[in-house]
């Protein structure tokens, strides 16, 4: 177990912590850094980088400009000690993203292959990733991609 933060790419206020968590496993810290996307509290964070200092795991982040927090009407059903990724059909100007697929993984590292994956194959159809977000706020990652 480990310490891992998000902190706010300004190098005018000493990249301040924004959100700290102690005692993750390494497995979670991978699929963070697998991610483009961070939703908190109903902001969207959009990642720039990623490092790891002094045995920190820092997760280097600002503000986006061009997303915002969703908030869906279907929630997620929750399964017991697994870790769930929601696809969603990317599309340009779109506010709300149509659910493709819900992958339930019970293994960090299936996840995480998802996660980091290109192209999907999903009901017949390869789809394309356009980015990857964590959402704290639904407790969900989700895999953004295009049908090819």
């Amino acid at each position: 177990m480990t310490r891992m933060e998000y902190r706010l790419l300004d190098e005018a206020l000493g990249y301040p912590v924004l959100f700290y968590y102690d005692n993750v496993n390494k497995d979670e810290v991978s699929l963070r850094f697998a991610c483009d996307y961070l939703v908190k509290g109903h902001v969207v964070y959009e990642k720039t980088s990623c490092a790891i200092e002094n045995g920190t795991y820092v997760i280097y982040v600002k503000r986006s400009t061009e997303e915002q927090a969703v908030d869906y009407a279907e929630a997620v059903s929750a399964r017991w000690g697994s870790i769930q990724i929601e696809m969603r059909e990317y599309q340009e100007n779109a506010r709300v993203y149509p659910l493709v697929h819900t992958f339930s993984f019970k293994d960090d590292d299936d996840a995480l292959l998802h996660l980091q994956s290109d192209y999907l194959y999903v009901n017949g159809r390869e789809w394309e990733k356009t980015s990857a977000e964590v959402d704290e706020d639904r407790q969900v990652y989700v895999y953004y991609a295009k049908p090819v």
